[in-house]
């Protein structure tokens, strides 16, 4: 993945963060999927959405990952980049780790000071849960 594909993506994510519903906590995050299929390459995303019931709130990283695939477009997600807020390190919590996960080693970007880091999935969260251990 090139510097241009990171920047747009860490580009989207910023602006996700800007659509967050956040009223209780005041956290805003965003986040961007990149989808590659047949060579073209497609960005989706989405922002976190809190509820009086916290339970019930959803992170900016699975909103995200649901609308690449429920628009329909299919192909292989390959990377997922969060933004929080300004000049705070944030990467997916571990239910979004695991619900990324699902979609293969995908690589995950955020920034921790003024630096891009760049690290796949799997560096997040090894031996995660897979269908491997469903097939029996």
């Amino acid at each position: 993945m090139s510097n241009v594909d990171e920047n747009a993506l860490l580009s989207l994510a910023g602006h996700m963060r800007a659509q967050a519903y956040a009223p209780y906590s005041g956290v805003r995050v965003g986040a961007a999927v990149l989808v590659e299929r047949d060579g073209e390459m497609r960005l989706f995303g989405g922002a976190n959405v809190e509820n009086a019931s916290f339970g019930l709130s959803i992170c900016a990283e699975r909103v995200a990952l649901c609308a690449a695939v429920s628009s329909g477009f299919g192909g292989t997600i390959r990377a997922l980049a969060v933004a929080g807020p300004d000049g705070a390190t944030l990467t997916p919590c571990g239910a979004c780790r695991q619900f990324a996960a699902e979609f293969g080693d995908l690589a995950v970007i955020y920034t921790a000071a003024d630096t891009v880091v760049r690290k796949s999935i799997r560096e997040l969260l090894p031996a995660a849960f897979d269908s491997s251990l469903l097939r029996r």
